[in-house]
């Protein structure tokens, strides 16, 4: 496959800054680099974006993440290997990634969940944090950027 054009963040220079500095504020509040990274991981999972798949993990793997969670992310709700916090954040990142799946895109459940584990300010940033990974997922897709060329 070969790219339509070059990521539209690197064609725009203000669109580069703008979505960089929104990638510091979940970690800035607090968020862990790696439980970010997980669902940074399975955003682009199911949005099928094979450039952010290919360089996600090797950022959660700096972050010390091992492999094994690293492998059975897309299937968190059987693998032993989360935390309830996690599986939290895994189910709102793949609500808010899928938000045409259903009436009510992000049920009460799903939200209260999330807000068992996370306080207003942490919750605010995950959702930020989602947010932007759709954005790059959309704008690589789009593009057809190619997997492997981004090697964080």
């Amino acid at each position: 496959m070969q790219e339509r054009m070059g990521n539209p963040a690197l064609v725009l220079p203000a669109a580069m800054q703008a979505l960089n500095a929104l990638s510091k504020v979940p970690t800035e509040t607090g968020l862990s680099p790696k439980l970010l990274e997980l669902v940074n991981l399975r955003a682009s999972q199911i949005n099928g974006c094979s450039v952010c798949i290919d360089g996600h993990w090797r950022i959660a793997r700096k972050h010390g993440e091992t492999d094994e969670r690293l492998f059975a992310v897309a299937g968190w709700r059987d693998a032993p290997y989360y935390s309830n916090a996690e599986r939290a954040a895994l189910a709102l990142t793949e609500a808010i990634t899928r938000l045409s799946d259903r009436a009510d895109p992000v049920p009460d459940d799903i939200w209260d969940e999330a807000t068992r584990h996370y306080d207003g300010k942490s919750l605010a940033a995950l959702v930020v944090a989602i947010a932007n990974i759709n954005v790059w997922n959309r704008l690589n897709v789009a593009t057809r950027q190619v997997a492997g060329q981004w090697k964080p």
